[in-house]
Formats: C-alpha cells, structure tokens, sequence
C-alpha cells in the first residue's frame, strides 16, 4: 500500500505531518468541507393565533396558562411589549397581509379586496414557495389563495362554514375535504403545513399560518379528557355557541402546542438558523374570558379599540440573526409585518411609499426605527363615515372624537384628559398626536370615494 516503511511509521505514529509529506508527494487530495452558510433568502414563517391577547402568555407574566412554546420562541428570539392588532379578525387580516391601514383598503367584514398585492404575492414573485393554512375568512373562491400569492392551501371558512374543530371540513388545495373519522382541524392544518416544509426544505419557502384556534366554539381537545371523537360529525354548519370558558385553557394550551409543532419540524429539517419565525395573535381575547394578570383580573375585549381589544403577543425568533431573550418597546402594528417580511427577503417593490407600515428588520439588529405612534381606523362593516379612528403611542392615546388617554394609568379608557389637558405635562405630546391623526383623517377622507364605490361593488 505504500511505498516506503518510513512513510508507513509516519502515517502510523505523525499523521499531520504525514499528510503534509502526502500532499507533497502529490499521493493525497484533502477534501474541503464548508461550513454551511445562512441561505440568501431565508424561509419566513407567520403565525397569528385567533383571539388572544397578550393577558394569556406566559412570557408576558402571565400565570394562568402554560404556553411553552410560544415562550421558547420568546426565550430565543426578541419579544415586543407595545404591539397591537386591529381589534377583529377580518380588519387585522387585511391589515397585515397588506401593509395597508384600513381606511384605505377595508371592504367589509369577511372580504379582501381581490385587486390588492399581499406579502406572499411579492415573495412568491421573488422565488419563494408560499404556503397558507389556517382560518381564511376572505373570500374569492378556491381561487382566492393563489391570487393573493398562495401556490398551497389548507383552509377553514373559504368556500364554506363547517365545523373548524372535531370532524372538519376544510377546503386544500381545490377541492372541499370532510374530515369524520375523529380528526382535530388544528392537527389537519399543522400535519399541512409539515408536510410543505419537508417538500420545499431545498428551496426558500414562506407559511402563513392564521391558526383556527383558539376561537370560540371553546371545546374540549384531544389532549382533554373530555374530547369526544365523534361531536358534529354529521353536522354540515359549524353550531353556534360555546363561548363559555370551561375549555379556555385547554384551547390555549392546543394552540399552544400546534405553535410547537411547527417549531419542532423547523428544527427536525435543520432549518430554524435559515428561517424568521413571527408570532402574534389577530385581536383581544373574547369578552367571557377573565384572565388574572399582573394583579387584577383582565377581561379579554375583543371587537374594542381599548387595550384589551388590540394589545396582543408579538414575537420574532430567527436563531444567530435576533439576540436570544431581548425585549423592545418599539411600537408595532400589523401594517409593520409585510415591509419585514418583503426587507428580509431582500425584495424591493414600487413604489416604496405604497405601504403604511416600516419593517421591523433594523430591530432585529439592535438599530433605531422611526415609528413615533400606531394608528387605527376600525369599523367592523366597513362603513365610512362611522369607523372610530385613533391614534396612540405606547402610554397615551387620541380618538378622532377629541378625547384622549393615559392608557398607561387608565387601560379601560375611563377619564379622558381633555378638560384637564392645559398646562399637564401631557399636553405637548397630546397636541403632536392630534396632528399625526389629522394627517390621517385627511387620507380618510381621500379614500371614502373609492372605498365607497367597492362596497357597492362588493355588497354592504
């Protein structure tokens, strides 16, 4: 084998240095093995739970709930304390699909203007391979997915309204899927969602994944030992009610646990390092929901534009780019999420004033980001003229009615600082974001027109 005893004792008792002679000798190639470099486009995974506000997770103080996982992507990544939805589902979907505030591009309840460009069109126009599953709630049809920039769905409420919990019925892909034999919606969806991330592990990928849960009906889980496998199986509408919060920790805890699963195949594929995950939750937590919370008791206040409406969990996790376990005070709405997400992926789209929001990107790197105060236009139907408009900062907020808040000492809006305003210590800031929302109560108006001609369009 070789060619001399001496270099027989050297490969014997001095490999390094045999290696060298070898290489010399030009008897030995050395074989080079890079380290893995962080992909160009990193794959993007947003989550938004439905109806649950920040009261409910324990990586905000609270106690009342065990959510591990959600924590875990606190604990890794960099939790926001003053992050708010819109108060609704529909509004804070269109919203953070979009980038776009409400009062320039909300229809109605239930729709999403077919005609509008969507964070999964632009990165699936970049090269990405899109992927929602989840709640829909927005109309157009088995086609309305890939209009909007989805190539795969697994979907609730798209064509339909049947049960979104035990016995399913879901619509993937094309075609309506009636789940009977005792599956769990929560589980169809998460099961999609692996199975798309094992598919296109090779290739950059974005899931959006407005999870089902924990939205009422609030019903025992498979994980509960009242689960019944065979509750609605031969019901073709989802039934009304359970609101109830008997099964509001066992909701939270499933909703929880799919977070979880999704994290894990991330890790599972060795793909957590190459991919931001964003976490949050659509709006407050449904009004029979009390949750003690840093001392009192915090009833959820969904469909509100106070606190308890809007206030809700918001994290970024992506491993070696976002410092483990920061927390920032840096203001986020949901017109924030589609300028990260596009910055991320290193797209640029025309023109770059077309959207609300500012990416959360320097953020992540420890940089300063110019966002002085969060605006909100809301009207659950869509109606102009009757929305209530704000305008808030992380302590005070200003309604377009003239009055205004210490949300800080007065989280349920119940003293307004308007009679005693002149001379406060308050006063300076309060008259900077009157003319903030008077800025946008001028691109108000200049929408009503056309916002007004889609609802007839559309229906109101």
């Amino acid at each position: 084998m070789f060619s001399s005893p001496a270099l027989a004792r050297c490969l014997a008792f001095r490999m390094p240095s045999c290696l060298s002679l070898l290489m010399l000798l030009g008897l030995f190639t050395p074989i080079v093995i890079a380290e893995a470099a962080p992909r160009e486009k990193p794959n993007i995974v947003v989550i938004m739970a439905d109806d649950i506000g920040y009261e409910c997770l324990g990586c905000y103080g609270s106690q009342a709930y065990p959510t591990p996982n959600i924590d875990r992507l606190a604990k890794e990544g960099m939790r926001f304390e003053n992050a708010h939805s819109q108060p609704l589902c529909t509004p804070s979907r269109v919203q953070i699909m979009t980038g776009i505030y409400n009062n320039r591009n909300y229809i109605r309840f239930g729709l999403l203007d077919p005609s509008v460009t969507t964070f999964a069109n632009v990165l699936r126009d970049a090269g990405y391979e899109t992927c929602i599953a989840g709640k829909w709630q927005l109309g157009g049809g088995f086609e309305g997915p890939g209009k909007f920039g989805f190539d795969h769905y697994c979907l609730w409420q798209l064509t339909r309204r049947p049960s979104r919990y035990p016995n399913p019925g879901l619509e993937i892909d094309g075609k309506e899927v009636d789940f009977k034999n005792g599956e769990f919606g929560p589980d169809v969806v998460s099961d999609y969602i692996c199975d798309f991330m094992e598919a296109n592990k090779e290739k950059p990928f974005l899931v959006y994944y407005p999870m089902i849960a924990p939205h009422w009906p609030f019903l025992p889980t498979p994980d509960h030992p009242d689960w019944d496998p065979a509750m609605w199986r031969d019901e073709k509408s989802e039934p009304g009610g359970f609101k109830g919060p008997k099964y509001w920790d066992a909701m939270v805890q499933y909703t929880d646990k799919m977070v979880g699963k999704v994290i894990n195949k991330l890790d599972e594929l060795k793909l957590r390092g190459d991919t931001l995950v964003l976490w949050t939750g659509d709006n407050g937590t449904y009004t029979s929901i009390v949750t003690p919370f840093h001392g009192r008791d915090y009833r959820g206040g969904k469909a509100s534009t106070k606190d308890n409406g809007t206030h809700v969990g918001f994290i970024a996790s992506w491993p070696g780019q976002i410092e483990a376990g920061s927390v920032v005070s840096d203001l986020v709405d949901f017109s924030d999420v589609f300028p990260t997400v596009q910055e991320v992926a290193g797209v640029e789209t025309e023109p770059k004033d077309a959207l609300d929001g500012i990416s959360l990107k320097p953020v992540f790197e420890g940089k300063p980001r110019e966002k002085d105060f969060i605006y909100c236009w809301y009207q659950r139907d869509g109606q102009r003229g009757k929305a209530s408009q704000h305008v808030r900062d992380a302590r005070y907020k200003v309604y377009a009615d003239g009055k205004a808040y210490d949300v800080l000492k007065d989280p349920l809006e119940e003293n307004d600082l308007t009679p005693s305003l002149a001379g406060s210590e308050s006063a300076d800031r309060i008259a900077e974001l009157r003319k903030a929302l008077a800025r946008h109560e001028a691109i108000t108006q200049q929408a009503d027109a056309k916002q007004k001609q889609l609802r007839q369009k559309f229906g109101n």
